[in-house]
């Protein structure tokens, strides 16, 4: 199954609205503003909210907490590499591996595929492709596409000051 993650463009808020391959709405996520370190709520077609994303602060690397129904399920943690980014995601056994250049991850548990995730070049505003192999971990692995959108973005941030 397929998932197209959009940024929406010139909002006070981090928004992002998922589609499936149908072009039907999932999910909507959204970011609090005057926070430290990013959150993102996301929510289902009907409002109701299914996940939480919160940012550890003050952490030596980038680390994640990710909550569906109010319980952590994993705490996704960026590796310090050069050029091949990897994140480890703690209380799972799936890992995150990506090239920084191609904008292309690949996440797995141990050798089998779990997502294959693309980030759009030339748009406005950040898009992602999410090709997820069981439908059942279509929340987990939507939440883990936000967490490597905000470490991207929090990279651009420190490169550009």
């Amino acid at each position: 199954m397929k998932l197209y993650l959009k940024q929406k463009v010139l909002s006070w808020r981090n928004r992002f609205y998922v589609k499936d391959e149908n072009g039907n709405d999932r999910f909507a996520a959204e970011g609090e503003i005057f926070t430290w370190g990013k959150k993102l709520h996301i929510y289902d077609t009907n409002g109701n909210e299914v996940a939480f994303i919160r940012q550890k602060v003050w952490a030596l690397l980038p680390r994640y907490y990710v909550e569906i129904n109010g319980r952590v399920v994993c705490e996704i943690v960026k590796e310090l590499t050069l050029f091949k980014p990897k994140y480890r995601l703690e209380g799972k056994s799936w890992r995150l591996e990506g090239d920084f250049w191609a904008h292309e991850y690949s996440l797995t548990n141990r050798s089998q595929r779990i997502m294959h995730l693309s980030k759009k070049w030339f748009t406005w505003g950040d898009s992602y492709e999410l090709d997820i192999t069981n439908p059942q971990d279509e929340l987990l692995c939507l939440c883990i596409a936000l967490v490597v959108d905000c470490a991207l973005a929090a990279q651009s941030n420190d490169s550009n000051t």
